[in-house]
């Protein structure tokens, strides 16, 4: 009778602790734009991917951009649906042409023959200018230019300011 007594206690107060752990989490802070857990850990995720991006397109390697590209629009993919992850309509509108963009990228990276398609305009974040591409990536130069923007601007909403600059190499000062 004891035994019983005492598993129903610890039963009671493990799923009591289960409901508050993820009642945090399924609360996330839309008005705000960033809150939860699981939407700061798609943030970190979004940052990492958009910094991984960024290295290895100015490295000039298209087979580990289209890679990354493929790693990228499944999340941002979930982010536009709304359905994981809840946050403002605006940044689900931003992760949506996003994906739109990436998705793109990658189609002019296998086919470089390919007519580009005409895409949403970049909504109205401040722009980040990137410069150009090295060799093979130079003809998806400004497909990943608003790519990166629109990451950028994603990822303000969700973390609510504060975004790392982009790793891109600076160009070389000319010597005088």
């Amino acid at each position: 009778m004891k035994g019983k007594f005492v598993r129903s206690i610890a039963v009671l107060a493990a799923g009591t602790m289960l409901a508050v752990g993820t009642a945090h989490m399924a609360a996330a802070a839309p008005a705000g734009g960033h809150g939860t857990s699981s939407t700061q850990a798609v943030a970190a995720r979004v940052l990492q991917l958009r910094d991984d991006l960024t290295k290895v397109a100015y490295a000039g390697d298209v087979n580990a951009t289209k890679s990354r590209l493929d790693e990228l629009n499944p999340v941002l993919s979930e982010l536009a649906t709304g359905k994981r992850y809840q946050i403002q309509a605006e940044a689900q509108d931003t992760a949506g042409k996003a994906e739109l963009y990436g998705t793109e990228t990658k189609r002019l990276l296998n086919d470089p023959k390919a007519t580009p398609r005409q895409l949403p305009p970049v909504p109205a974040i401040p722009p980040i200018k990137i410069p150009d591409l090295p060799g093979p990536l130079k003809i998806v130069s400004d497909l990943l230019n608003a790519l990166l923007n629109l990451v950028t601007g994603l990822l303000a909403s969700l973390v609510g300011g504060g975004v790392p600059s982009l790793p891109v190499p600076v160009p070389p000062v000319p010597k005088p």
